[in-house]
């Protein structure tokens, strides 16, 4: 519950106390000595703020002069188990004052900030470097950057210039430190000894589904920005939030930073772009539900941030992200629209009967070189066999068919694994002993990968 404390002049008192009385909240008036007018004390169920604010600003009592709103632990009123009753279970957004005060309330000071950052990075690094995702989960719980990430839509919803512009520049040299730590440790590793040089890095698993912006990526880091926008703007708490932000951006900068360490650019890149996309979808579509929210009607311009920041240089690093997230938007979607063609003749080629002893596990395409508009060069294919199949066949099939309707010269690699099944009697086969995979080969590949996509 919260209570509400309002300094009201003293030829409002009746106007105020009638308009609160009509929706049934209970008050108390106290007089104030040293000066003209009455204090308010209402107490009212959490998502009853706004409907108290409206309806004293309806009857033109100015709130400015002395609000408070601080949290209470029960109330014993006429009207409280009714109030309660009224307002169990429904969605009322906070107020934008409150909504502005749980935002500066998420960030934290400069020093812990890059201090925690830089901490999730390690993690996140040698999470990644061992292929462990418990350790990557580990990062992202200490992970601060769900404040930065949320204060920018609040700024702009309540024109607090000042705010946006350090939570903009809070994320930059955030997720910059992230990626520095990274490449830092992850060069110590390399040249230390402690894991191979010549390691392939879009081997790892947990790298390799991070190597370039796709189709998931983008779902995730919309789902993200949605989750953290609606949570913002309730009373619950936004620590499980923080963490489903930081999964998105996190382990993003610390493939970046291992991309560097083992100087491949095409890698880093790939990465960058991917962290870059995640950071700006997760701000504007969390503006987006603020906006949605009606929050840009509800409240009054703020006095502005303790900032220096300028709404002319805050509207411009926008301008930058829109354009940015614009034009990797377009590389992005050729290369979904790619993959998908992909994905689709890997169903086609395996539901012909010569593959029927074949089974789709992933489907992976990797790129060349460093420009997100380039056609896949490599595809990878992991399959499930039982009884006797080619997988050679099927990766000439796959590559054959590729190029016919994608018009994409591209190496296909079919990799079966080998597992085992038991009869009801107990005894074993090996139903698969492919230990390499059959290639159609064309151009050679490396490097920038987007990640698998599972077959049914």
């Amino acid at each position: 519950m919260r209570v509400l404390h309002a300094v009201v002049s003293s030829e409002n008192r009746d106007a105020a106390r009638e308009v609160l009385e009509e929706q049934d909240f209970s008050l108390i008036a106290i007089p104030l000595d040293d000066r003209d007018g009455i204090l308010l004390e209402v107490p009212l169920p959490s998502n009853a703020i706004g409907d108290a604010f409206d309806a004293l600003e309806e009857e033109g009592i100015e709130l400015e002069e002395y609000t408070i709103v601080t949290s209470g632990e029960a109330s014993m009123t006429p009207t409280s188990e009714t109030l309660a009753n009224r307002y169990a279970g429904t969605y009322h957004p906070l107020t934008g004052v409150e909504l502005r005060s749980k935002a500066r309330d998420l960030s934290p000071d400069h020093g812990a900030y890059a201090a925690l950052m830089i901490l999730s990075a390690l993690i996140a690094t040698a999470g990644l470097l061992v292929d462990s995702p418990a350790i990557v989960v580990g990062s992202m719980v200490i992970a601060p950057i769900i404040g930065p990430a949320l204060t920018a839509s609040v700024g702009v919803v309540t024109d607090d210039w000042g705010m946006v512009g350090d939570s903009l520049w809070m994320q930059l040299y955030g997720l910059g430190l992230s990626i520095a730590a990274a490449a830092l440790l992850a060069g110590a590793f390399k040249f230390g000894g402690f894991v191979p040089q010549s390691l392939n890095l879009p081997s790892i698993e947990l790298i390799g589904v991070r190597l370039a912006p796709n189709a998931l990526s983008l779902v995730v880091a919309a789902a993200a920005g949605i989750a953290a926008g609606i949570a913002l703007t309730t009373k619950g708490p936004t620590a499980i939030i923080g963490v489903m932000i930081a999964a998105a951006l996190i382990p993003s900068a610390a493939a970046s930073g291992i991309a560097i360490a083992w100087a491949d650019p095409a890698l880093a890149i790939g990465t960058a772009v991917l962290l870059v996309v995640t950071m700006v979808i997760i701000n504007l579509v969390g503006l987006a539900v603020l906006l949605a929210l009606g929050y840009h009607r509800r409240e009054r311009p703020s006095s502005g941030g303790e900032s220096n920041w300028s709404r002319a240089g805050v509207v411009a690093l926008l301008a930058l992200a829109v354009v940015l997230s614009l034009v990797v938007g377009v590389a992005t979607a050729q290369q979904v629209a790619v993959d998908r063609e992909i994905a689709q003749v890997t169903d086609d080629a395996l539901s012909q009967p010569v593959h029927e002893n074949l089974t789709a596990i992933s489907v992976q395409t990797q790129y060349s070189d460093m420009s997100p508009f380039t056609g896949p060069r490599e595809v990878t294919v992991v399959v499930s066999q039982s009884g006797s199949a080619d997988p050679a066949a099927l990766a000439a099939d796959i590559a054959d068919e590729t190029e016919a309707r994608t018009g994409e010269e591209i190496a296909v690699h079919v990799q079966a694994q080998e597992y085992e099944s038991a009869t009801a009697g107990g005894a074993n086969e090996t139903e698969a002993a492919v230990t390499s995979p059959a290639v159609a080969p064309l151009k050679p590949a490396s490097a920038l990968s987007s990640p698998s996509h599972p077959q049914p």
